[in-house]
C-alpha cells in the first residue's frame, strides 16, 4: 500500500466526517431527553422543574404545560402574567389537534386616530399604551378546565412558591438592571423590580431571592376562588372557571384596571369582562406525508405552512444542507410567505375576511415558487394575490399595487445579529440594549404516555413592563404589532376589541395520524424561519431531535418587523460564524448582505415521538437557557 494511497484514503475519511458533521449541524452539546412516561421542555430550568413536579403529582401534559407557563410568567422569562398565551393541543381521545387562542385585544379607545393624535405612527413599543388585555391567565385556566386533570391549586403551587421568593437567574437580573430607567417611571414596577433602590445596582442580583408579594396574593386569590367554589358544590371545571371570573370580572379585575389607568393605560373593566379565550380549529398543510399544524392567521404560523408549500416544488435535499443554493431557496420561499403575512394576516374575528383558502392553496404556492430566481435575491418581493385561487376577487388591489417594499422613512441599518432577536424595546437614552433577545418569547413543550401533546409560545409583558396596581401583573406590549394605516396591512389595523397579528407560533406535526413532532421557538419574526429549518432538518436531512435544535439556521430580515417601526431590510441575512467562506462569497454574489452570530439555532424546544419503541425524545437548543426533563 503506497503512502499516497493511504493519504488519499485518510483524506476521503476526513471529508466524509466533515460532511457528516455539516449535515447534522454541530455535534450536539446537549443529550437527547429520553422519556417513557412524560417529557417537559421550556425556556428555563426551574420552569421545566415545575412541569416535572406536576407530572409527578399525576397530572397530564396539559396540567404540566399550564404549570410551566405559570412558572415562566412568574419568573419574567420575557413574559409575565399579563401577556398572551397560544397553544396547540393533541387530544388522544379524539385524535384531533386543538387551537387555543388566548391573545388579548385592543382596549376601548385604542383606535388608529387615537395614536395618531398622540403623534405616534403606530402603538408604542412599551408603556401603558402598548397594552392589550391580558390573555395568559385565561389561557391557563381554560386549558386546565377543558383538558387537564389536576386542580388549579395543584398546578399553581410551584408558581405561588416562586412568587413568595425564588433565586433570580443572571439573565433576568441583568435585564431588570439595564431597563431600570424605564421601570422607575411606573410606580408598581419600580416597587416590584428594584429591591435595592438607592444602591449602585438597584435591581436584583444573580442568586438573590426575588419576592413578588402582590403577585403571590393574586395567585392565591385564584386558588381561593376555585376552592370556595368546590366547597359550594361546584364541579372541577366550574371551580376553575370561578377563578377565571375572579380575574376578569372580580376584585382582581378592578385592581388591574385601576392600576393600569393610574399609569395612563386604556383598559376598562368592560374590556376584561367581554374578552374570551377561543378554542379553534388550527390550519394545516401536508408536506411529503407529514401533516403540519399551526394556529390561524392571527399568528404568523401559516407563513411556515406557505413556505413548505412553496418548497415542495424543489428538491431541497439534493441541494445539500446549508449549501448556497439551499440557503438561497429557503430565503426566497420565506420572503414570499412573509410578504403575504405582512399584507393579508390579521384577526379572523374582525372584517375583512382573510383569504385563508387561497393563501394555503398548493396551486398558489406553485405560482409563487415560479417567481424565485435561482441565481439572485429578489429584493422587491411583494405580496401575491391569493384570491383567484379561492375563486374570489381581491378587494385591496389598489393597496397591493402601492405596496412599498422599503418605505423611505423606514430604511435603517440592520443591527448586528438577528433583528427578531433584538429586544423589541429601546433604551430610554437611545439605542438598543447591548444583548440579544435570546431569552425572548419562551416556549413550552409537554407530552405524556396517555398521548396528550402540547406546544405553547406564551409571551408579552416582558421587562420593562408596567405592573398593574397591586396585582403584580405586568401589562402586555403586544399592541405594537398593529398598524394604523391600511396601506401597511389592511387586515391588521388597530380597533378596540381586535387582536394584533402576533409572531407567536406553536407547532404540531402528525404522521399517519399520530404525533410526530411537537416544537416551538423564541424570537419574534425569526420564529417560523427557525421552525421551518428545524422541520426540514428532521424530515429532509434525517437529523435527530437534538441535532435539529442545535443545527445552525439562517434568518432573513426581508419582512416588515412586527416590532417598533416595522422596518424591512431586503437582502440582509443572518449566518452562523461557522459558515464556510465559499458559502459566504457565493451568497454575496447572489445579492445578500450577511451578518453573523455564534449561535443561530433558535432557541428551539421540541419533542419527537418514537412510536416503534413507544418513547418520546426531547430536545432543547444551546441558543439560550432552554431546558427539559423526561421520565
Amino acid at each position: 500500500m503506497t503512502r499516497r494511497f493511504v493519504l488519499t484514503i485518510l483524506l476521503l475519511i476526513t471529508n466524509f466526517a466533515i460532511m457528516s458533521d455539516t449535515l447534522n449541524g454541530q455535534r450536539p452539546q446537549k443529550p437527547i431527553l429520553y422519556g417513557k412516561h412524560w417529557v417537559a421542555v421550556t425556556g428555563k430550568p426551574i420552569a421545566a422543574t415545575a412541569g416535572a413536579m406536576i407530572f409527578q403529582r399525576g397530572g397530564n401534559a396539559v396540567d404540566a404545560a399550564c404549570a410551566m407557563i405559570a412558572a415562566t410568567s412568574t419568573m419574567w422569562d420575557t413574559l409575565s402574567w399579563g401577556g398572551e398565551t397560544q397553544a396547540l393541543i393533541y387530544n388522544p381521545k379524539t385524535g384531533k389537534v386543538i387551537g387555543i387562542n388566548a391573545l388579548g385585544v385592543a382596549p376601548t379607545g385604542a383606535t388608529a386616530e387615537y395614536y395618531k393624535s398622540k403623534k405616534m405612527p403606530n402603538p408604542p413599543e412599551y408603556g401603558p399604551l402598548a397594552a392589550v388585555t391580558p390573555g395568559t391567565p385565561g389561557g391557563i385556566l381554560v386549558m386546565l378546565a377543558e383538558y387537564g386533570k389536576l386542580s388549579l391549586k395543584d398546578v399553581l403551587a410551584p408558581s405561588i412558591e416562586m412568587a413568595d421568593g425564588y433565586p433570580m437567574d443572571a439573565g433576568t437580573a441583568n435585564t431588570i438592571e439595564r431597563q431600570k430607567s424605564w421601570l422607575k417611571q411606573w410606580k408598581y414596577s419600580r416597587e416590584a423590580m428594584l429591591p435595592n433602590t438607592g444602591r449602585e445596582r438597584e435591581g436584583p442580583v444573580e442568586g438573590e431571592i426575588f419576592r413578588q408579594p402582590d403577585l403571590a396574593a393574586t395567585l392565591r386569590k385564584l386558588v381561593d376562588a376555585e376552592q370556595n367554589a368546590l366547597k359550594a358544590g361546584k364541579n372541577r371545571k366550574q371551580a376553575i372557571m370561578a377563578a377565571y371570573d375572579r380575574f376578569y370580572k372580580g376584585d382582581i379585575a378592578k385592581e388591574f384596571v385601576r392600576g393600569t389607568q393610574e399609569e395612563g393605560g386604556l383598559i376598562t373593566e368592560a374590556d376584561l369582562a367581554k374578552w374570551q379565550v377561543k378554542i379553534e380549529e388550527p390550519v394545516s398543510t401536508n408536506y411529503k406525508g407529514v401533516d403540519v399544524y399551526k394556529l390561524n392567521l392571527w399568528t404568523q404560523g401559516p407563513a411556515m405552512l406557505q413556505a413548505l408549500n412553496i418548497l415542495e416544488n424543489f428538491d431541497v435535499k439534493s441541494m445539500g444542507y446549508n449549501s448556497p443554493r439551499y440557503i438561497h431557496t429557503i430565503y426566497q420561499a420565506m420572503s414570499l410567505a412573509f410578504a403575504d403575512r405582512d399584507f393579508y394576516y390579521g384577526d379572523p374575528y374582525f372584517p375583512p375576511v382573510e383569504p385563508l383558502a387561497g393563501l394555503m392553496s398548493k396551486d398558489y404556492a406553485k405560482s409563487r415558487a415560479k417567481q424565485i430566481d435561482p441565481n439572485k435575491n429578489d429584493a422587491g418581493i411583494k405580496p401575491g394575490d391569493p384570491y383567484p385561487f379561492q375563486n374570489g376577487r381581491n378587494p385591496f388591489t389598489d393597496l397591493l399595487e402601492k405596496w412599498k417594499v422599503v418605505p423611505a422613512d423606514r430604511q435603517t441599518q440592520a443591527p448586528p445579529g438577528n433583528m427578531a432577536l433584538i429586544t423589541p424595546f429601546g433604551d430610554p437614552n437611545g439605542g438598543f440594549p447591548d444583548d440579544n433577545f435570546y431569552g425572548g418569547t419562551t416556549s413550552v413543550q409537554a407530552a405524556d404516555e396517555e398521548g396528550w401533546v402540547v406546544s405553547v409560545t406564551p409571551s408579552g409583558g416582558w421587562i420593562p413592563a408596567v405592573i398593574a396596581g397591586r396585582t403584580g401583573v405586568g401589562l402586555s406590549q403586544r399592541a405594537q404589532s398593529f398598524v394604523t394605516d391600511p396601506a401597511d396591512g389592511p387586515f391588521n389595523v388597530i380597533e378596540p376589541g381586535k387582536r394584533p397579528r402576533v409572531t407567536l407560533t406553536p407547532t404540531l406535526a402528525l404522521k399517519d395520524g399520530k404525533p410526530f413532532l411537537c416544537f416551538s421557538v423564541q424570537g419574534g419574526d425569526s420564529q417560523d424561519q427557525n421552525l421551518l429549518q428545524f422541520f426540514l432538518n428532521t424530515v429532509e436531512f434525517g437529523m435527530n431531535v437534538q441535532r435539529a435544535t442545535e443545527a445552525p439556521n439562517i434568518n432573513s430580515f426581508q419582512m416588515r418587523s412586527s416590532f417598533g417601526a416595522h422596518e424591512i431590510r431586503p437582502g440582509r441575512i443572518l449566518l452562523a460564524n461557522s459558515t464556510p467562506q465559499s458559502v459566504r462569497e457565493e451568497l454575496i454574489k447572489m445579492g445578500y448582505t450577511p451578518t453573523f452570530e455564534e449561535r443561530t439555532s433558535g432557541p428551539i424546544t421540541a419533542i419527537f415521538f418514537d412510536h416503534a419503541h413507544k418513547t418520546m425524545w426531547g430536545g432543547a437548543s444551546t441558543h439560550g437557557d432552554d431546558y427539559g426533563i423526561a421520565w
